[in-house]
């Protein structure tokens, strides 16, 4: 199964919910969310293919289990981020990636700003 051709932009734009976040384009063809500089989720840009990137130090372990994640490369899967590709045979996986985003960001973002935060999705 392909990710609908908006899901990364989509999956951007619920990202950019949080307070203070942020684009972030550290190299060429990047558009990754960011709080402070901190980056919170790598996202595939158009013409890619599907891939989330986030830190997930509650449920990173569980994810990771699920053939579609693998821990992140360049060392970052030492410290609990993982990686999606978008996976075969889930219905609708962008409540899953949502709720990523959010483990993410309140990984990420200083303690005053997760507590303006919503709560989580």
């Amino acid at each position: 199964m392909i990710a609908p051709p908006d899901a990364a932009d989509a999956l951007r734009a619920f990202g950019l919910t949080y307070p203070e976040a942020h684009l972030k384009s550290p190299w060429p063809g990047h558009a990754d969310l960011a709080v402070r500089d901190r980056t919170f989720a790598y996202l595939s840009v158009a013409g890619d293919p599907f891939s989330l990137s986030c830190k997930l130090p509650f449920t990173g372990a569980e994810a990771r289990e699920t053939p579609f994640v693998q821990p992140t490369g360049y060392g970052l899967g030492k410290s609990g981020w993982v990686t999606a590709s978008w996976p075969e045979g889930v219905a609708d996986p962008m409540a899953m990636f949502r709720s990523w985003i959010d483990e993410s960001y309140r990984a990420q973002a200083p303690r005053k700003l997760v507590a303006l935060a919503p709560p989580a999705p």
